[in-house]
């Protein structure tokens, strides 16, 4: 696979992640109309739905219809939800199936977007190439929310408005998705059996995959928690929301460019416990987003070191300590860990604020990430018996 042919898939993941990173602005839409937090869950649980018929949808079709082009399948799909979403100017039952067309199209282009990069490249540079994948993809997400915000409140759009300009966003992505795979077919035969992915579960729950399969649900429920609800989390302030998402985004990216040599060459069970380190102390340090500018910009920061390199950290051992013929089932298990934590977490991350407060959401935020953490230390002690056997 040749890097310029790369930068299609690239930019066209950009794009995507742009159409799920503007799913952060659901609240401020919905209060809009007079909505609250409970609008954004009902509309990210009908995502969470999507999702999970969207990725066992690549699992199943992957290999005969070809990944890439899936992918272009997802950012349609999340163009027809942005779509309704710009159509709809009150709140109704639709809501719901607006989320699940943003759900099965941000699923089947999740899983199926990184399959096209795994299967073209070695299991050697796997890890550097996810990385450089994944800075892309976060960079859609986190600079989506605040180019819409600036289109809302500098130039005068309408949510609906900008709504409308996400779904043509994504439908050019669609187009560089289907250019990747015209320049750079997959031609090379492949053991995946990705029909068989649910069969697939109880191997891959006796093998070292299962860590970071249930790790990256985790780990989903902590990013979804401090990212979705952020406008919820400094109202009352005089903090802007926006400013955590640009330097949660610029975080990421940055480090995932200069790092992804140093990160795909080091040990991983070491590398996942320090990152996971940083992102309890960006998770506590949120608490003290009432103190101002400084504990916002840190906790961000420690989000995107921790967070945002660890996942890819974890997506790579997922695949690479999968049996060979079972890593698209690795990968595809990955995906819907990671997604019933992402929109599965928002679901209960509404409720805890209206009912229990900021606190006592942040509290749960803050489980959720000592509970990844405990299965980093887990990984690790496996690790380290099975190299002194190896040795002895």
């Amino acid at each position: 696979m040749r890097a310029s042919h790369a930068y299609f898939l690239f930019v066209g993941s950009l794009f995507t992640a742009g159409g799920y990173g503007a799913t952060f602005l659901l609240t401020e839409h919905f209060r809009a109309m007079g909505g609250s937090e409970i609008d954004t869950s009902t509309t990210l649980g009908g995502a969470m739905v999507g999702t999970l018929i969207g990725v066992p949808l690549v699992g199943w079709y992957a290999k005969k219809l070809k990944a890439a082009r899936m992918g272009a399948m997802g950012a349609v799909s999340v163009a027809v939800g942005y779509g309704l979403l710009s159509l709809l100017h009150t709140l109704t039952p639709l809501i719901a199936l607006a989320g699940f067309f943003l759900g099965i199209g941000w699923g089947i282009f999740y899983l199926a977007a990184p399959m096209a990069l795994s299967e073209r490249v070695s299991d050697q540079d796997r890890g550097f190439w996810f990385t450089r994948f994944g800075a892309f993809q976060m960079a859609g997400i986190g600079f989506s929310p605040i180019i819409a915000t600036a289109l809302v409140r500098q130039l005068g759009f309408t949510t609906s408005g900008t709504f409308g300009l996400i779904a043509g966003a994504t439908l050019f992505a669609a187009v560089l998705l289907l250019i990747f795979e015209s320049l750079s077919p997959h031609t090379q035969a492949t053991n995946a059996q990705n029909g068989n992915w649910v069969r697939a579960l109880p191997t891959l729950l006796s093998s070292r995959a299962v860590y970071p399969i249930l790790m990256v649900g985790l780990g989903a429920c902590v990013f979804s928690g401090m990212l979705t609800f952020q406008s919820s989390l400094v109202r009352g302030t005089d903090l802007a929301a926006g400013t955590y998402f640009a330097v949660y985004a610029i975080t990421v990216v940055v480090a995932r460019f200069i790092l992804a040599p140093i990160i795909s060459r080091a040990d991983g069970d070491r590398v996942a416990v320090l990152l996971l380190a940083l992102m309890i102390l960006g998770i506590v340090t949120a608490f003290g987003l009432g103190f101002g500018l400084i504990a916002q910009i840190a906790s961000a920061i420690l989000l995107g070191l921790g967070y945002g390199l660890v996942y890819t950290v974890i997506q790579t051992q997922a695949v690479n300590d999968a049996p060979a013929e079972q890593r698209s089932a690795a990968l595809t298990w990955f995906v819907v860990a990671y997604f019933l934590g992402i929109f599965g977490f928002p679901v209960l991350g509404g409720w805890l604020i209206v009912t229990v407060g900021i606190p006592g959401f942040l509290t749960a935020v803050l489980a959720f990430a000592v509970a990844e953490m405990v299965l980093a230390l887990i990984r690790g002690r496996g690790t380290e018996r099975k190299s002194i056997k190896a040795t002895g």
